[in-house]
């Protein structure tokens, strides 16, 4: 077995070194464009519901904070995009950056709520804000389109150049260059200090405050970059699909996003990518097998990913490579 890193410096060096398994993984992300383009509208939809996937399993796996009602952000930043590019200025980074800070904004606001319980409690409240924001969209008719939906959506072409096609070839490009930039970023922020401190309050909320980790602080700044990462995803679903629903923030994505997640393994970093691709291909195949019963078998996958791999698909797979590297 390798020794153990003799710092805590060289310990996150550690986890911070690209492995040939990651460069692999987003080398294969290209592969729709060779081998399936003709699903490569689906490819970007799994591309935003790993963006997704990423935002939640940032203050689920990693701080323990459980929500379902992380779709609030979601759909506050596709309607954000939407309504902007419609109202406002079409061009998608700059909507993407003003979804992205409202969300944020959003967060912001409701961290302070969110820090100051846990559990059950806790469950209740993103479920209740989730629940009223859901219906305030629906209220507000005259902005968001109500149960119709957002109409008038209008994208222009990314960078000026390069216009969303009938194809997807557009929209795959943008929506994995955005989740690669955003991983980036993520990957870079779990394997600091402060995801080590995330970690630390996952398992002991109490007794961090007495090593000088701030709990409620840390959970407001984790909890308000997920709403931002969230907002980002909802807005590139806005801008690929020029269109924006009451769907996008519902309960039932809210739960879509918690499955991804336990398929996957919350807390991997990589789990809720794996977890989304997993999810959404079963629920195309499924849906088209038998559109009426496809979450039934949606609910089996999950069943027996829990009972045999309870740590998630990814969870299992570095159990069996750690034991064949004691071999």
């Amino acid at each position: 077995m390798p020794a153990a890193p003799a710092t805590p410096q060289a310990y996150l060096h550690s986890l911070s070194r690209w492995r040939g398994i990651e460069i692999a993984f987003w080398l294969a992300t290209l592969l729709p464009f060779f081998l399936f383009p003709d699903y490569l509208a689906l490819a970007s939809q799994i591309a935003i519901a790993a963006l997704f996937a990423l935002s939640l399993d940032l203050i689920l796996g990693y701080a323990g904070v459980v929500s379902l009602g992380h779709a609030a952000f979601f759909g506050i930043g596709a309607y954000t995009a939407g309504i902007f590019s419609k109202l406002v200025w079409g061009e998608p980074l700059t909507g993407l950056l003003v979804a992205a800070a409202l969300a944020g904004i959003l967060g912001y606001a409701s961290s302070f709520i969110i820090s100051r319980f846990r559990h059950l409690t806790l469950i209740m409240i993103t479920l209740g804000l989730g629940l009223l924001l859901h219906e305030a969209a629906n209220r507000a008719h005259w902005l968001t389109g109500g149960s119709d939906g957002l109409q008038g959506v209008s994208i222009w072409p990314v960078l000026g150049v390069f216009k969303f096609d009938l194809y997807g070839k557009v929209a795959y490009t943008y929506s994995l260059c955005t989740l690669f930039i955003v991983f980036l970023c993520a990957r870079r922020l779990i394997n600091s200090p402060f995801g080590l401190a995330l970690r630390g309050i996952r398992e002991n909320w109490v007794r961090m405050p007495a090593i000088g980790a701030a709990s409620r602080s840390h959970i407001r700044k984790a909890y308000t970059i997920a709403a931002i990462l969230a907002g980002v995803a909802g807005a590139v679903l806005a801008q690929t699909t020029e269109t924006v629903s009451l769907e996008s923030i519902s309960f039932q994505r809210s739960a879509d996003v918690v499955v991804m997640l336990v398929l996957g393994g919350a807390g991997r970093l990589y789990g809720g990518l794996v977890g989304s691709v997993i999810f959404m291909i079963a629920r195309d195949q499924f849906s088209g097998i038998a559109p009426q019963y496809w979450y039934f078998w949606i609910g089996v996958l999950l069943v027996v990913v829990v009972m045999f791999l309870p740590n998630g698909i990814i969870g299992g797979l570095s159990k069996i490579l750690s034991r064949w590297g004691r071999k």
